[in-house]
């Protein structure tokens, strides 16, 4: 996130988009909620009549993957009615020329058979943005989940800047992100492509700075592999060892069928991780880890802010903290690193080798928590970026982007399009709130999310139990018969290893990010 969740309360608008807010993120959604009832507005775009849309001023019921085409259309008002930020963007942006030419190629009047929106209301949603300063922009993974996710958060950083909405509080572009942590994960250089602080590991400055730290040479600056490059791999003997740290893949990643079959040819498979679950049972060997309150360290959450977490009760029976864990496979190969705890790691190696983590030491993160970036000791942290338009490259680069459809549509054989997403009461593969009694109580299966219009269609009953089909595999759930569908649309979750949706998902990815597309393919629906 840009901006801060302490800045909700205070907001004027939001335009929320792509983020079943709600159920996704229960406590963001209240702080906005709270901003609601002060006299704050709120736009929101999704394909689904979800509940935060209740609270909305406007609902943008765009259809499954024409984000792009409704932003551009949204700035081609903008341009067109001479509505956007003029001094902004002559003073802190480049590539509005480049932007301006493409977004004029998408008047409302030719979106609308793409995003399914009418036209007036694309020109009155423009207008409305732009007669209020700041607007919060929030987005989640129904933005990112796309094979143009890219393109669809560069097309929000568009918007933002032509608005004049960034470096500002109460404005910016603020993902919500997706698990406990991703932002933490992504900042300890859990990417192929960055260091910890995301530092490239293309520099040889970088590189080098690493391996006196290190003490190790012949770090590689080439880039490393994504998620799908190893897991294809695994099947093609280019990579022999796959070590999962924290994550279910038999259950998360797109087709299953194609997942089990990878995960089934690694040569040597390690699962360390707080549960056994249905990844463990093609592991060669099973590291068993401490789980969160049974460890000391840090977290970081959405808005950039470092917490602290603090050891609640002893972790049971061999399970050891993560950390502990990789020292001790480091030392059977010969290296003997010198911290011995989760302060130790992060004073003495993340915060001294990360610049931007810098000045966040343990002393200082007792209460609150701090943002970075936090460069120095007497830094305050950085509650909001990009101030006063000076962005991190100097000026902030447009970025325009064409639309372009998903990579699997809907046809006569299979007729509807999948979106998948969370439910509130469970957490992902339930590999932990699956052993909740009370959370199986308010949802103890999973639907398929129907409109009443293709329920009629099929002469399907709310209740019914279906079938749902898609080129790669089928699933058998209750029909759940909704408002909250459009027709043409179904809608599942992940969380239930039975009526799963990543039985159905396609492996399309953003040719960039590598990022699935979880929220678009195309199935049919039968009885029983």
């Amino acid at each position: 996130m840009t901006n801060s969740f302490s800045e909700f309360s205070r907001a004027k608008m939001f335009f929320v988009i792509g983020s079943n807010m709600t159920e996704a993120h229960p406590v963001a959604s209240t702080f906005l909620k709270n901003a609601l009832l002060k006299g704050a507005k709120l736009i929101v775009a999704d394909p689904r009549r979800h509940r935060l849309v209740d609270f909305a001023d406007m609902h943008l019921q765009l259809k499954v993957g024409s984000d792009i085409a409704l932003l551009n259309a949204l700035m081609y008002v903008l341009i067109d009615e001479d509505l956007y930020d003029k001094l902004f963007v002559e003073n802190n942006t480049t590539g509005f020329e480049q932007l301006k030419e493409i977004v004029m190629t998408y008047p409302p009047e030719k979106v609308v058979d793409i995003c399914g929106i009418d036209a007036e209301t694309i020109r009155k949603t423009a207008r409305m943005l732009a007669s209020v300063k700041p607007v919060m922009l929030c987005y989640t993974l129904g933005i990112t989940e796309h094979t143009c996710g890219r393109n669809n958060v560069m097309s929000t950083a568009n918007l933002q800047m032509l608005l004049g909405n960034m470096g500002v509080e109460m404005g910016g572009v603020n993902p919500l992100r997706g698990q406990n942590n991703v932002q933490g994960a992504c900042d300890m250089g859990a990417l192929p492509n960055v260091y910890p602080g995301y530092q490239a590991v293309t520099d040889e400055k970088m590189c080098a700075k690493f391996e006196q730290a290190w003490e190790t040479t012949g770090m590689s600056t080439k880039l490393g592999l994504m998620i799908p490059q190893m897991m294809e791999g695994l099947v093609d003997g280019k990579v022999r060892a796959f070590y999962i740290f924290g994550e279910n893949m038999a259950n998360t990643e797109p087709d299953i069928h194609k997942v089990e079959h990878e995960l089934a040819s690694a040569e040597f498979l390690v699962v360390q991780d707080i549960f056994h679950n249905e990844t463990t049972r093609f592991a060669h060997v099973v590291l068993p880890a401490a789980a969160w309150s049974e460890n000391d360290g840090t977290f970081t959450n959405s808005e950039r802010r470092v917490n602290r977490v603090r050891t609640a009760s002893q972790a049971p029976g061999d399970a050891k903290p993560n950390w502990w864990i990789f020292k001790q496979i480091a030392k059977r190969f010969g290296h003997d690193w010198a911290s011995d705890s989760g302060k130790e790691i992060w004073d003495n190696e993340i915060s001294a080798l990360a610049p931007s983590l810098g000045g966040i030491k343990y002393y200082r993160i007792e209460e609150d928590g701090l943002q970075w970036p936090c460069p120095t000791v007497e830094h305050p942290g950085t509650t909001f970026l990009h101030k006063d338009g000076k962005f991190t490259f100097g000026l902030g680069r447009f970025m325009p982007a064409e639309w372009t459809p998903p990579a699997e549509v809907p046809d006569e054989e299979y007729p509807l399009v999948l979106s998948t997403g969370r439910r509130l009461y469970h957490y992902h593969t339930r590999t932990q709130t699956g052993r909740c009694e009370g959370l199986n109580d308010l949802l103890g299966e999973e639907t398929a999310d129907i409109s009443f219009v293709d329920a009629d269609r099929v002469g399907i009953a709310n209740g019914e139990k279906i079938r749902v089909k898609s080129r790669r595999g089928e699933v058998n759930v209750t029909a759940n018969v909704t408002l909250e569908v459009p027709e043409g649309m179904v809608w599942m979750a992940f969380h239930f290893r039975e009526g799963n949706a990543n039985w159905l998902t396609n492996a399309a990815f953003d040719p960039v990010t590598l990022t699935a597309e979880y929220k678009a393919c195309a199935v049919r629906i039968e009885k029983m």
